[in-house]
Protein backbone atom coordinates (compact mmCIF):
# COMPACT_ATOMS: atom_id res chain seq x y z
CA UNK A 1 0.00 0.00 0.00
CA UNK A 2 1.35 3.64 -0.54
CA UNK A 3 0.36 6.82 0.07
CA UNK A 4 0.73 9.71 -2.26
CA UNK A 5 1.61 13.05 -1.08
CA UNK A 6 2.91 16.06 -2.63
CA UNK A 7 6.15 17.76 -1.96
CA UNK A 8 5.31 21.37 -1.81
CA UNK A 9 8.84 21.92 -0.88
CA UNK A 10 12.03 21.51 -0.79
CA UNK A 11 12.65 20.54 2.25
CA UNK A 12 9.97 17.49 2.43
CA UNK A 13 11.57 16.41 -0.60
CA UNK A 14 15.08 16.36 0.96
CA UNK A 15 14.02 15.51 4.36
CA UNK A 16 12.14 11.97 3.36
CA UNK A 17 13.94 9.96 5.30
CA UNK A 18 11.85 6.59 4.87
CA UNK A 19 10.36 7.23 1.73
CA UNK A 20 10.99 6.40 -1.94
CA UNK A 21 11.11 9.19 -4.41
CA UNK A 22 8.92 8.61 -7.51
CA UNK A 23 10.24 10.04 -11.06
CA UNK A 24 7.10 12.35 -10.88
CA UNK A 25 6.87 16.09 -10.57
CA UNK A 26 7.27 16.23 -7.08
CA UNK A 27 5.50 13.01 -5.66
CA UNK A 28 6.51 10.95 -2.84
CA UNK A 29 5.28 7.59 -2.07
CA UNK A 30 5.77 5.97 1.42
CA UNK A 31 6.62 2.46 0.86
CA UNK A 32 6.42 -0.42 2.90
CA UNK A 33 7.68 -2.97 0.50
CA UNK A 34 10.85 -3.06 -1.75
CA UNK A 35 11.22 0.63 -3.15
CA UNK A 36 14.31 2.90 -4.63
CA UNK A 37 16.50 3.46 -1.87
CA UNK A 38 16.13 6.85 -0.69
CA UNK A 39 17.54 9.83 -2.51
CA UNK A 40 18.69 7.11 -5.42
CA UNK A 41 17.58 7.86 -9.34
CA UNK A 42 15.13 5.54 -10.23
CA UNK A 43 16.40 2.71 -12.52
CA UNK A 44 15.66 2.42 -16.30
CA UNK A 45 13.26 -0.19 -15.77
CA UNK A 46 11.36 2.51 -13.50
CA UNK A 47 10.98 4.84 -16.06
CA UNK A 48 9.89 2.96 -19.07
CA UNK A 49 6.56 1.79 -16.91
CA UNK A 50 3.85 4.09 -15.93
CA UNK A 51 3.12 1.94 -13.16
CA UNK A 52 6.15 0.90 -12.28
CA UNK A 53 8.39 1.64 -8.73
CA UNK A 54 11.00 -0.15 -7.31
CA UNK A 55 14.58 -1.19 -6.84
CA UNK A 56 13.74 -4.74 -7.68
CA UNK A 57 13.04 -3.62 -11.18
CA UNK A 58 9.34 -5.74 -11.24
CA UNK A 59 6.20 -4.15 -12.77
CA UNK A 60 3.49 -2.88 -10.58
CA UNK A 61 0.28 -1.29 -10.93
CA UNK A 62 -0.04 2.27 -8.52
CA UNK A 63 -2.44 1.63 -5.62
CA UNK A 64 -3.12 5.38 -4.91
CA UNK A 65 -5.67 7.87 -4.62
CA UNK A 66 -7.44 9.15 -7.34
CA UNK A 67 -5.07 11.09 -9.38
CA UNK A 68 -2.40 9.63 -8.25
CA UNK A 69 -2.27 7.12 -11.77
CA UNK A 70 -2.22 10.33 -13.96
CA UNK A 71 0.64 11.56 -11.85
CA UNK A 72 2.62 8.27 -12.57
CA UNK A 73 1.58 8.90 -16.23
CA UNK A 74 3.16 12.04 -16.53
CA UNK A 75 6.25 10.69 -14.31
CA UNK A 76 6.71 8.30 -16.89
CA UNK A 77 8.79 9.81 -18.79
CA UNK A 78 10.90 12.95 -18.54
CA UNK A 79 10.22 16.33 -19.75
CA UNK A 80 13.06 15.82 -22.54
CA UNK A 81 12.27 12.45 -23.43
CA UNK A 82 9.03 12.84 -23.50
CA UNK A 83 9.05 15.47 -26.12
CA UNK A 84 9.54 14.07 -30.01
CA UNK A 85 12.64 15.02 -31.74
CA UNK A 86 12.70 17.18 -33.97
CA UNK A 87 12.50 15.71 -37.54
CA UNK A 88 14.98 17.80 -38.76
CA UNK A 89 17.39 17.78 -36.12
CA UNK A 90 20.05 18.99 -38.66
CA UNK A 91 18.42 22.45 -38.86
CA UNK A 92 19.37 23.58 -34.77
CA UNK A 93 22.74 21.89 -35.26
CA UNK A 94 23.54 24.31 -38.24
CA UNK A 95 21.98 27.09 -36.49
CA UNK A 96 23.85 26.92 -33.17
CA UNK A 97 27.70 26.73 -35.43
CA UNK A 98 26.40 29.43 -37.63
CA UNK A 99 25.20 31.34 -34.20
CA UNK A 100 28.66 30.81 -32.77
CA UNK A 101 30.80 32.05 -35.42
CA UNK A 102 28.52 34.98 -36.48
CA UNK A 103 28.23 36.18 -32.89
CA UNK A 104 31.97 35.37 -31.85
CA UNK A 105 33.42 37.38 -34.82
CA UNK A 106 31.07 40.38 -34.34
CA UNK A 107 31.69 40.58 -30.79
CA UNK A 108 35.49 40.37 -31.49
CA UNK A 109 35.56 43.06 -34.33
CA UNK A 110 33.86 45.22 -31.48
CA UNK A 111 36.34 44.59 -29.28
CA UNK A 112 38.97 45.57 -31.53
CA UNK A 113 37.16 48.89 -32.95
CA UNK A 114 36.98 49.71 -28.57
CA UNK A 115 40.57 49.35 -28.45
CA UNK A 116 41.54 51.39 -31.38
CA UNK A 117 41.48 54.24 -29.75
CA UNK A 118 43.27 53.66 -26.49
CA UNK A 119 47.12 54.39 -26.00
CA UNK A 120 47.47 52.75 -22.35
CA UNK A 121 51.01 53.62 -21.17
CA UNK A 122 53.42 50.67 -19.67
CA UNK A 123 54.03 49.58 -16.56
CA UNK A 124 56.22 46.36 -16.28
CA UNK A 125 56.20 46.36 -12.31
CA UNK A 126 52.18 46.83 -12.97
CA UNK A 127 52.15 44.66 -16.06
CA UNK A 128 53.83 41.54 -13.66
CA UNK A 129 51.35 42.10 -11.00
CA UNK A 130 48.44 41.96 -12.96
CA UNK A 131 50.11 38.49 -14.60
CA UNK A 132 50.47 36.89 -11.11
CA UNK A 133 47.03 37.96 -10.23
CA UNK A 134 45.44 36.76 -13.86
CA UNK A 135 47.20 33.40 -13.53
CA UNK A 136 45.41 31.83 -10.36
CA UNK A 137 42.16 33.66 -11.58
CA UNK A 138 41.59 32.32 -15.26
CA UNK A 139 41.81 29.06 -14.05
CA UNK A 140 39.14 29.46 -11.50
CA UNK A 141 36.84 31.29 -13.92
CA UNK A 142 37.36 28.35 -16.77
CA UNK A 143 36.55 25.72 -14.17
CA UNK A 144 33.44 27.61 -13.30
CA UNK A 145 32.79 28.01 -16.74
CA UNK A 146 32.73 24.20 -17.79
CA UNK A 147 29.81 23.51 -15.23
CA UNK A 148 27.40 25.36 -17.10
CA UNK A 149 26.29 23.83 -20.68
CA UNK A 150 25.69 20.16 -19.17
CA UNK A 151 24.36 20.59 -15.58
CA UNK A 152 20.49 20.18 -16.34
CA UNK A 153 21.53 17.29 -18.74
CA UNK A 154 23.66 15.73 -16.32
CA UNK A 155 20.39 15.28 -13.90
CA UNK A 156 18.11 14.23 -16.85
CA UNK A 157 21.07 11.83 -17.67
CA UNK A 158 20.80 9.97 -14.10
CA UNK A 159 16.72 9.75 -14.48
CA UNK A 160 15.60 12.95 -12.59
CA UNK A 161 12.58 14.33 -14.03
CA UNK A 162 12.21 18.39 -13.98
CA UNK A 163 10.49 18.55 -10.77
CA UNK A 164 13.30 17.45 -9.15
CA UNK A 165 15.70 18.86 -10.89
CA UNK A 166 13.81 21.89 -9.69
CA UNK A 167 14.66 21.50 -6.38
CA UNK A 168 18.35 21.00 -7.17
CA UNK A 169 18.43 24.32 -8.79
CA UNK A 170 16.53 26.03 -5.60
CA UNK A 171 19.06 24.35 -3.24
CA UNK A 172 21.77 26.44 -4.72
CA UNK A 173 19.56 29.60 -5.14
CA UNK A 174 18.68 29.30 -1.66
CA UNK A 175 22.41 28.56 -0.45
CA UNK A 176 23.49 31.84 -2.22
CA UNK A 177 20.96 33.93 -0.26
CA UNK A 178 21.73 32.03 3.06
CA UNK A 179 26.04 31.94 2.73
CA UNK A 180 26.87 34.88 0.44
CA UNK A 181 26.86 37.07 3.86
CA UNK A 182 28.97 34.83 6.03
CA UNK A 183 31.23 33.66 3.09
CA UNK A 184 32.43 37.74 3.00
CA UNK A 185 32.84 37.79 7.02
CA UNK A 186 34.69 34.61 6.13
CA UNK A 187 36.72 35.49 3.34
CA UNK A 188 38.21 39.11 6.25
CA UNK A 189 38.84 36.83 9.25
CA UNK A 190 40.21 34.07 7.15
CA UNK A 191 42.41 35.48 4.77
CA UNK A 192 41.79 36.21 0.96
CA UNK A 193 44.55 33.66 -0.44
CA UNK A 194 43.59 31.12 2.31
CA UNK A 195 39.54 31.43 0.95
CA UNK A 196 40.79 31.26 -2.80
CA UNK A 197 42.24 27.94 -2.14
CA UNK A 198 38.77 27.14 -0.20
CA UNK A 199 37.03 28.04 -2.98
CA UNK A 200 38.93 25.79 -5.22
CA UNK A 201 38.63 22.60 -2.58
CA UNK A 202 34.78 23.40 -2.48
CA UNK A 203 34.38 23.43 -5.91
CA UNK A 204 36.38 20.26 -6.50
CA UNK A 205 33.97 19.16 -4.06
CA UNK A 206 31.16 20.09 -5.46
CA UNK A 207 32.35 18.59 -8.85
CA UNK A 208 33.25 15.37 -7.28
CA UNK A 209 28.98 14.95 -6.07
CA UNK A 210 28.11 14.60 -9.73
CA UNK A 211 29.74 11.40 -10.10
CA UNK A 212 27.45 10.27 -7.44
CA UNK A 213 23.70 9.16 -8.30
CA UNK A 214 22.17 10.01 -5.09
CA UNK A 215 19.51 12.64 -4.71
CA UNK A 216 20.88 14.05 -1.33
CA UNK A 217 24.61 13.93 -2.81
CA UNK A 218 23.64 15.82 -5.21
CA UNK A 219 21.57 18.48 -3.53
CA UNK A 220 24.64 18.91 -0.81
CA UNK A 221 26.71 19.38 -4.17
CA UNK A 222 24.79 22.20 -5.33
CA UNK A 223 25.09 23.54 -1.47
CA UNK A 224 28.77 23.36 -1.90
CA UNK A 225 28.54 25.26 -5.35
CA UNK A 226 26.57 28.05 -3.86
CA UNK A 227 29.42 28.69 -1.48
CA UNK A 228 32.19 28.35 -3.76
CA UNK A 229 30.36 30.41 -6.07
CA UNK A 230 29.99 33.37 -2.72
CA UNK A 231 34.11 32.74 -2.92
CA UNK A 232 34.65 32.99 -6.33
CA UNK A 233 33.40 36.54 -6.53
CA UNK A 234 34.49 37.90 -3.15
CA UNK A 235 38.15 36.12 -2.58
CA UNK A 236 39.46 36.94 -5.56
CA UNK A 237 38.55 40.32 -6.03
CA UNK A 238 39.18 41.54 -1.92
CA UNK A 239 42.62 40.16 -2.64
CA UNK A 240 43.72 41.67 -5.64
CA UNK A 241 42.31 45.48 -4.67
CA UNK A 242 44.18 45.24 -1.50
CA UNK A 243 47.44 44.36 -2.95
CA UNK A 244 46.50 47.27 -5.43
CA UNK A 245 46.36 49.50 -3.30
CA UNK A 246 48.25 48.84 0.20
CA UNK A 247 50.84 46.47 -0.72
CA UNK A 248 51.76 48.03 -4.36
CA UNK A 249 50.96 51.42 -4.14
CA UNK A 250 49.60 51.60 -7.40
CA UNK A 251 47.26 54.25 -8.56
CA UNK A 252 43.24 53.42 -8.01
CA UNK A 253 42.19 54.19 -11.43
CA UNK A 254 44.69 51.34 -12.55
CA UNK A 255 41.81 49.14 -11.02
CA UNK A 256 39.46 49.60 -14.42
CA UNK A 257 41.79 48.67 -16.34
CA UNK A 258 42.07 44.92 -14.57
CA UNK A 259 38.68 44.28 -14.49
CA UNK A 260 38.13 45.39 -17.83
CA UNK A 261 41.26 42.74 -18.89
CA UNK A 262 39.43 40.24 -16.67
CA UNK A 263 35.98 40.80 -17.95
CA UNK A 264 37.27 40.04 -21.41
CA UNK A 265 39.00 37.25 -20.88
CA UNK A 266 36.25 35.48 -18.55
CA UNK A 267 34.12 36.46 -22.18
CA UNK A 268 36.51 34.39 -23.76
CA UNK A 269 36.91 31.46 -21.41
CA UNK A 270 32.74 30.95 -21.11
CA UNK A 271 32.91 30.71 -24.94
CA UNK A 272 35.90 28.12 -25.15
CA UNK A 273 34.24 26.15 -22.16
CA UNK A 274 30.82 25.52 -24.28
CA UNK A 275 33.13 23.99 -27.25
CA UNK A 276 35.54 21.81 -24.49
CA UNK A 277 32.63 20.91 -22.54
CA UNK A 278 30.70 19.43 -26.15
CA UNK A 279 34.27 17.96 -26.96
CA UNK A 280 33.93 16.02 -23.90
CA UNK A 281 30.30 15.20 -23.44
CA UNK A 282 29.57 14.18 -27.10
CA UNK A 283 32.57 14.41 -29.61
CA UNK A 284 34.66 12.25 -27.33
CA UNK A 285 31.49 10.15 -25.94
CA UNK A 286 32.23 10.49 -22.28
CA UNK A 287 29.21 11.96 -21.44
CA UNK A 288 27.78 14.63 -19.43
CA UNK A 289 29.46 14.36 -15.97
CA UNK A 290 32.96 14.69 -18.11
CA UNK A 291 32.88 18.13 -18.13
CA UNK A 292 32.92 18.39 -14.36
CA UNK A 293 35.79 15.66 -14.13
CA UNK A 294 37.29 18.25 -16.16
CA UNK A 295 37.04 21.45 -13.88
CA UNK A 296 39.37 19.58 -11.40
CA UNK A 297 42.50 19.58 -12.65
CA UNK A 298 42.01 24.11 -13.60
CA UNK A 299 40.97 24.00 -9.64
CA UNK A 300 43.83 22.34 -8.34
CA UNK A 301 45.82 24.69 -11.06
CA UNK A 302 44.18 27.74 -9.52
CA UNK A 303 44.88 26.86 -5.89
CA UNK A 304 48.79 26.01 -6.13
CA UNK A 305 49.33 28.98 -8.30
CA UNK A 306 47.57 31.08 -5.83
CA UNK A 307 49.79 29.84 -2.75
CA UNK A 308 53.02 29.84 -4.82
CA UNK A 309 52.39 33.63 -6.20
CA UNK A 310 50.53 35.27 -3.83
CA UNK A 311 50.80 36.81 -0.49
CA UNK A 312 48.24 36.27 2.21
CA UNK A 313 46.36 39.86 3.14
CA UNK A 314 43.09 40.11 5.74
CA UNK A 315 40.70 42.55 5.59
CA UNK A 316 39.28 44.20 8.86
CA UNK A 317 36.93 41.72 10.99
CA UNK A 318 33.31 42.99 9.87
CA UNK A 319 30.19 42.43 12.39
CA UNK A 320 27.63 40.48 10.20
CA UNK A 321 24.57 41.75 11.87
CA UNK A 322 26.14 45.33 11.23
CA UNK A 323 26.92 44.82 7.61
CA UNK A 324 23.58 44.06 7.24
CA UNK A 325 21.65 46.65 9.23
CA UNK A 326 23.54 49.62 7.38
CA UNK A 327 22.93 48.03 4.20
CA UNK A 328 19.43 47.95 4.92
CA UNK A 329 19.21 51.50 6.05
CA UNK A 330 21.58 52.83 2.56
CA UNK A 331 18.77 50.85 0.79
CA UNK A 332 15.35 52.30 2.43
CA UNK A 333 17.31 56.13 2.60
CA UNK A 334 17.96 56.91 -0.83
CA UNK A 335 15.28 56.09 -3.53
CA UNK A 336 17.87 55.13 -6.37
CA UNK A 337 19.48 52.47 -4.45
CA UNK A 338 16.09 51.35 -4.24
CA UNK A 339 15.14 51.07 -7.76
CA UNK A 340 18.00 49.66 -8.35
CA UNK A 341 17.46 46.61 -6.33
CA UNK A 342 13.97 46.32 -7.74
CA UNK A 343 15.64 46.30 -11.10
CA UNK A 344 18.21 43.74 -10.11
CA UNK A 345 15.70 41.64 -8.23
CA UNK A 346 13.51 41.44 -11.28
CA UNK A 347 15.93 41.31 -14.09
CA UNK A 348 18.46 38.61 -12.77
CA UNK A 349 15.88 36.70 -11.07
CA UNK A 350 14.54 36.13 -14.64
CA UNK A 351 17.93 34.95 -15.54
CA UNK A 352 18.09 32.68 -13.05
CA UNK A 353 14.93 30.92 -14.38
CA UNK A 354 16.04 30.96 -17.91
CA UNK A 355 19.65 28.84 -16.96
CA UNK A 356 17.55 26.28 -15.98
CA UNK A 357 14.98 26.28 -18.61
CA UNK A 358 17.08 26.59 -21.71
CA UNK A 359 18.46 23.11 -21.69
CA UNK A 360 14.25 21.44 -21.61
CA UNK A 361 13.64 23.67 -24.62
CA UNK A 362 15.98 23.15 -27.13
CA UNK A 363 17.75 19.77 -26.16
CA UNK A 364 14.39 17.39 -27.67
CA UNK A 365 15.51 19.44 -30.77
CA UNK A 366 19.13 18.29 -30.96
CA UNK A 367 21.51 21.11 -30.89
CA UNK A 368 24.59 20.43 -28.81
CA UNK A 369 24.44 22.01 -25.44
CA UNK A 370 28.07 23.07 -25.20
CA UNK A 371 28.22 24.92 -28.43
CA UNK A 372 24.63 26.38 -27.41
CA UNK A 373 25.76 27.49 -24.31
CA UNK A 374 28.96 29.19 -26.61
CA UNK A 375 26.62 30.80 -28.95
CA UNK A 376 24.94 32.62 -25.58
CA UNK A 377 28.20 33.41 -24.19
CA UNK A 378 29.15 35.04 -27.53
CA UNK A 379 25.87 36.96 -27.55
CA UNK A 380 26.74 38.38 -23.97
CA UNK A 381 30.18 39.37 -25.14
CA UNK A 382 28.81 40.99 -28.09
CA UNK A 383 26.37 43.13 -25.70
CA UNK A 384 29.11 43.87 -23.35
CA UNK A 385 31.44 45.04 -26.58
CA UNK A 386 28.52 47.45 -27.77
CA UNK A 387 28.25 49.02 -24.33
CA UNK A 388 31.58 49.74 -24.41
CA UNK A 389 31.46 51.11 -27.13
CA UNK A 390 28.68 52.80 -26.75
CA UNK A 391 29.78 54.52 -23.80
CA UNK A 392 33.23 55.76 -25.73
CA UNK A 393 34.00 59.09 -26.12
CA UNK A 394 32.89 58.79 -29.60
CA UNK A 395 29.09 58.12 -28.14
CA UNK A 396 28.53 59.12 -24.34
CA UNK A 397 25.38 56.90 -24.13
CA UNK A 398 24.07 57.29 -20.60
CA UNK A 399 24.43 53.52 -19.00
CA UNK A 400 20.73 54.43 -17.89
CA UNK A 401 19.74 54.72 -21.01
CA UNK A 402 21.35 51.53 -21.88
CA UNK A 403 19.85 49.59 -18.79
CA UNK A 404 16.50 50.60 -20.03
CA UNK A 405 17.53 49.20 -23.67
CA UNK A 406 18.94 45.91 -22.35
CA UNK A 407 15.62 45.39 -19.85
CA UNK A 408 13.21 46.19 -22.83
CA UNK A 409 15.26 43.87 -25.02
CA UNK A 410 15.03 40.97 -22.62
CA UNK A 411 11.09 42.05 -22.16
CA UNK A 412 11.06 41.15 -26.11
CA UNK A 413 12.97 37.88 -26.10
CA UNK A 414 10.45 36.73 -23.42
CA UNK A 415 7.01 37.83 -25.26
CA UNK A 416 8.60 35.77 -28.14
CA UNK A 417 9.00 32.42 -25.87
CA UNK A 418 5.59 32.54 -24.59
CA UNK A 419 4.88 32.00 -27.83
CA UNK A 420 7.16 30.19 -29.78
CA UNK A 421 6.94 27.37 -26.34
CA UNK A 422 3.14 26.58 -26.99
CA UNK A 423 2.58 22.61 -26.04
CA UNK A 424 2.47 20.53 -29.56
CA UNK A 425 3.47 23.87 -31.52
CA UNK A 426 6.86 24.50 -30.25
CA UNK A 427 9.20 26.29 -32.25
CA UNK A 428 12.82 25.71 -31.28
CA UNK A 429 14.69 27.89 -33.97
CA UNK A 430 12.78 30.71 -32.27
CA UNK A 431 13.03 29.74 -29.02
CA UNK A 432 17.58 29.63 -29.73
CA UNK A 433 16.55 33.32 -31.15
CA UNK A 434 15.03 34.09 -28.56
CA UNK A 435 17.54 33.04 -25.64
CA UNK A 436 20.51 34.81 -27.90
CA UNK A 437 18.38 38.12 -27.75
CA UNK A 438 17.83 37.36 -23.82
CA UNK A 439 21.85 36.88 -23.46
CA UNK A 440 22.83 40.14 -25.84
CA UNK A 441 20.28 42.15 -23.38
CA UNK A 442 22.55 40.85 -19.98
CA UNK A 443 25.75 41.74 -22.13
CA UNK A 444 24.24 45.03 -21.87
CA UNK A 445 22.89 44.95 -18.77
CA UNK A 446 25.68 43.69 -15.99
CA UNK A 447 28.00 46.89 -17.10
CA UNK A 448 25.83 49.48 -17.25
CA UNK A 449 24.17 47.97 -13.37
CA UNK A 450 27.83 48.04 -12.28
CA UNK A 451 28.45 51.69 -13.33
CA UNK A 452 25.10 52.71 -11.87
CA UNK A 453 25.76 50.89 -8.54
CA UNK A 454 29.20 52.25 -7.84
CA UNK A 455 27.72 55.26 -8.38
CA UNK A 456 24.84 55.71 -5.76
CA UNK A 457 26.17 53.12 -3.41
CA UNK A 458 28.53 53.85 -0.93
CA UNK A 459 31.86 52.00 -0.58
CA UNK A 460 31.54 51.18 2.75
CA UNK A 461 27.68 49.80 2.72
CA UNK A 462 27.89 47.88 -0.33
CA UNK A 463 28.47 45.05 0.62
CA UNK A 464 25.44 44.85 2.85
CA UNK A 465 23.12 47.02 0.32
CA UNK A 466 24.09 43.55 -2.09
CA UNK A 467 23.33 41.11 0.35
CA UNK A 468 19.78 42.41 0.18
CA UNK A 469 19.50 43.12 -3.55
CA UNK A 470 20.45 39.26 -3.93
CA UNK A 471 17.41 38.64 -1.45
CA UNK A 472 14.60 39.32 -3.71
CA UNK A 473 16.53 38.12 -6.60
CA UNK A 474 16.85 34.23 -5.42
CA UNK A 475 13.44 34.35 -3.69
CA UNK A 476 11.92 35.02 -6.86
CA UNK A 477 13.96 32.51 -8.48
CA UNK A 478 13.41 30.18 -6.19
CA UNK A 479 9.12 30.79 -6.46
CA UNK A 480 9.47 30.38 -10.18
CA UNK A 481 11.17 27.21 -10.56
CA UNK A 482 8.56 25.50 -7.83
CA UNK A 483 5.67 26.73 -9.65
CA UNK A 484 7.43 25.16 -12.38
CA UNK A 485 8.02 22.17 -9.77
CA UNK A 486 4.29 21.97 -9.43
CA UNK A 487 2.88 22.19 -12.62
CA UNK A 488 2.58 19.79 -16.14
CA UNK A 489 5.76 20.66 -17.76
CA UNK A 490 4.78 21.91 -20.88
CA UNK A 491 1.88 24.43 -20.19
CA UNK A 492 4.22 25.12 -17.03
CA UNK A 493 7.03 25.81 -18.91
CA UNK A 494 5.17 28.44 -21.55
CA UNK A 495 3.27 30.16 -18.45
CA UNK A 496 6.99 30.34 -16.56
CA UNK A 497 8.20 32.57 -19.87
CA UNK A 498 4.77 34.69 -19.79
CA UNK A 499 5.43 35.39 -15.79
CA UNK A 500 9.33 36.23 -16.39
CA UNK A 501 7.73 38.36 -19.25
CA UNK A 502 5.47 40.02 -16.50
CA UNK A 503 8.42 40.41 -13.82
CA UNK A 504 10.94 41.94 -16.78
CA UNK A 505 7.75 44.76 -17.66
CA UNK A 506 8.01 45.51 -13.56
CA UNK A 507 11.73 46.06 -14.34
CA UNK A 508 11.28 48.67 -17.05
CA UNK A 509 8.86 50.38 -15.58
CA UNK A 510 10.92 50.56 -12.34
CA UNK A 511 14.10 51.71 -14.46
CA UNK A 512 11.94 54.59 -16.54
CA UNK A 513 10.94 55.47 -12.94
CA UNK A 514 14.92 55.59 -12.14
CA UNK A 515 15.05 57.71 -15.57
CA UNK A 516 13.06 59.90 -14.10
CA UNK A 517 14.46 60.34 -10.53
CA UNK A 518 17.49 61.03 -12.18
CA UNK A 519 17.30 63.09 -15.17
CA UNK A 520 19.47 65.37 -13.76
CA UNK A 521 21.37 63.59 -11.50
CA UNK A 522 25.12 64.06 -12.17
CA UNK A 523 25.99 60.99 -10.43
CA UNK A 524 24.36 58.35 -12.56
CA UNK A 525 25.51 59.87 -15.71
CA UNK A 526 28.80 59.32 -17.17
CA UNK A 527 31.70 62.00 -16.33
CA UNK A 528 32.99 64.73 -18.76
CA UNK A 529 35.46 63.30 -21.31
CA UNK A 530 39.32 63.35 -20.06
CA UNK A 531 42.28 63.24 -21.74
CA UNK A 532 43.55 59.76 -23.06
CA UNK A 533 43.80 57.38 -20.57
CA UNK A 534 46.65 56.28 -18.28
CA UNK A 535 45.54 52.75 -17.24
CA UNK A 536 47.68 50.03 -18.22
CA UNK A 537 44.54 47.98 -19.54
CA UNK A 538 46.18 45.56 -21.98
Amino acid sequence: MRICTRAGAAARLLGADARGVCPGLGYLHEDRGNCTAPGKAPSRDVRQDGGAHGGDGRKRKWACGSGCAEAAGRAAASPIEEQPRDARPHAMLLAAYTSLAVLLAAALGLELFSRRTSSPATNPAFARFQQRFLRAYLPALAADWLQGPYLYKLYHHYHFVEGQIAILYVCGFASAVLLGPPAVSLVDRLGRRASCVLFSLSCAACCLTKLSRDYLVLAAGRVLGGLATALLFSAYEAWYVHEHVERHDFPAEWLAGTFARVAFWNNVLAVGAGVVATALAEWLGMGPVAPFVAAIPLLAMAAVLALKDWEENHGPPRALAKTCGDGLRCLLADGRVLLLGTVQALFESVVYIFIFLWTPVLDPHGPPLGIVFSSFMAASMLGSALQRVAVSARYRLQPVHLLALAVLLAFLSLFMLTFSTVPGQERPSESFLAFLLLELACGLYFPSMGFLRRKVIPEKERAGVLHWFRVPLNLLACLGLLLLHGSDHRSGTRSIFALCAALMLLALLAVGRLFTVGRHDPELRLPPPQGPPESPEL
